[in-house]
């Protein structure tokens, strides 16, 4: 019951806010007292329950559910559940402001936002192949109506339907590929299909062409859900249409929850054929990059410039994942997957402190999201503007703020692989210098451009600037605290020992 509690409790205020809005249908008050309240009991029930690296916690080593196991609470779910949590209670904040006045009902927006963070969280401690896919369709079902939420937008629609057909195809990809995958293990749990995989991985059979089938479908479905290139291009448009609070959840939530996915998948279970898949993932990592910062160089729509951002961002974790396939030692490995982990909780903050700064802008409708909405906001507003500024800082990679030391973790492990990892390091570090350009574009409008004599006043409501105050001091503290950083780097590392252990090398 431990174990199941944090996922238990979001699905659970969901359905209270449910009832609650039929009972007393438009108040706003009490939908955002009860979500806030209720994921930060949802925070504090994750910390309490562990099982967290310093042996604390109720639970003090994984606790599988289930026999033959279905879910577990390990150090990773731990840590996956906290930062899906902590986006949906940011998202939450930065809501209201953009929802309220243009006539959006919070309450639908709250409940549909929670069951896909439980959905997430399912995701993050899956240890079957069914469980993995279920909680996939939790994560994504409502992320369609989230997208499409401004119904009478006709961008918001389009955005929608492009992301609803594509997720729908890449769904069916993936399901295709667990059966595959499953006919040819006759198992749906992750340790049954690594037992038997042995045959294969001894040299004594051949590569079956159903196995090589599931796994290329696998890692097609897999691809589509982080955006990798070429399976980006559902992001522009979705993003783009998207009411922005949405865009923000969109560009964290779903990335977060589908890198759990091709963690359990591709590490905890097809971890041993690793040498299959690594120089694919290598030259999609390379290619999803660069495409994503070079798109993002001509953009003149911030979020369209911030979903092209976040597939180059892809690119940079894809990075940790080809230091696991190709490392031949366990602690290199460990820190291949340790960077993914620790990039995922820091780029979580930034990038969704960013959109919520673009979600500010537009509190009064008809402020468009073009980059020029942004001219002169240094003098107007001068908070948001820093606090923009430290956002985008972060994505840049500008030490000393958590953006920065997570490219290090990756770049770091990287340079442990040495031979072609190095190339692949040296194209990551070209790529953040690209990025830097696009970036400091909009610093460079915010305060060295004069604003206009009839530019509009810019107020924030008080629950968005809490959650931007919390978004901004996770930034700063992740990398410029030590303890901070180093407790995140040691929960991360811990995690990825968790997963690399049932490896053998």
């Amino acid at each position: 019951m431990l174990a199941l509690a944090p996922i238990a409790l979001v699905a659970l205020l969901a359905l209270v806010v449910l009832v609650v809005d039929l009972f007393w249908p438009r108040r706003d008050d009490i939908v955002i007292a009860l979500g806030v309240g209720g994921l930060e009991v949802a925070l504090a029930a994750t910390l309490s329950i562990g099982p967290l690296p310093w042996d604390y916690g109720a639970l003090s080593e994984a606790q599988p559910i289930g026999d033959p196991a279905l879910y577990t609470r390990d150090t990773l779910t731990a840590l996956l559940d906290l930062t899906l949590i902590s986006i949906g209670l940011l998202t939450l904040l930065f809501a209201p402001d953009y929802l309220v006045p243009r006539k959006l009902p919070l309450a639908e927006f709250t409940v549909t936002l929670l069951f896909a963070v439980s959905g997430g969280m399912l995701i993050a401690g899956g240890q079957d192949l069914l469980i993995l896919f279920i909680g996939l369709e939790l994560l994504v079902l409502p992320g369609y109506i989230l997208a499409g939420f401004a119904k009478r937008d006709g961008l918001s629609t389009e955005g929608a339907i492009k992301y609803f057909l594509l997720g729908s195809f890449s769904s069916a990809i993936l399901l295709f590929g667990l059966a595959f995958v499953m006919g040819f293990t006759g198992s749906t749990q992750l340790g049954g299909v690594t037992e038997a995989l042995q045959g294969v991985l001894s040299g004594e059979d051949a590569l079956p062409l159903a196995l090589a089938m599931g796994l290329a479908l696998l890692a097609v479905g897999a691809l589509f859900k982080i955006a990798a290139v070429p399976f980006h291009y559902w992001t522009p448009d979705a993003y783009q249409g998207s009411p922005t609070p949405v865009t923000g959840y969109l560009s964290v939530g779903p990335k977060i929850a589908a890198f759990a996915l091709i963690l359990r998948i591709f590490v905890e279970a097809l971890g041993p054929m690793r040498g299959e898949w690594a120089l694919i993932v290598g030259v999609l990592a390379a290619v999803t990059m660069t495409v994503g910062n070079l798109a993002a160089l001509g953009q003149d729509n911030i979020k369209r410039m911030l979903a092209y951002s976040s597939i180059a961002h892809t690119g940079y974790m894809m990075v940790g994942l080809v230091v696991f396939a190709t490392a031949e030692e366990p602690a290199v490995a460990t820190a291949g997957v340790q960077g993914v982990l620790f990039y995922g909780v820091a780029y979580a903050f930034m990038n969704l402190g960013a959109f919520a700064v673009v979600a500010a802008l537009q509190r009064r409708p008809g402020v468009t999201s073009q980059i020029a909405t942004f001219t002169g906001l240094g003098y107007r507003a001068p908070v948001l503007a820093l606090a923009m500024t430290v956002f985008l800082l972060s994505l840049v990679g500008i030490p000393p703020l958590a953006g920065f030391f997570a490219k290090m973790t990756v770049v770091l492990a990287a340079l442990e692989v040495g031979s072609t990892m190095t190339l692949l390091a040296v194209l990551m570090m070209l790529n953040a210098a690209m990025a830097a350009f696009y970036y400091l574009r909009v610093v460079v409008y915010m305060y060295m451009r004069t604003p206009a004599e009839d530019a509009p006043e810019v107020s924030v409501g008080t629950v968005t600037r809490a959650g931007l105050v919390v978004a901004a001091v996770m930034v700063i503290v992740i990398g410029l605290v030590p303890p901070v950083t180093g407790a995140i780097l040691e929960w991360t590392e811990a995690a990825a020992q968790g997963l690399v252990a049932l490896i053998e090398f």
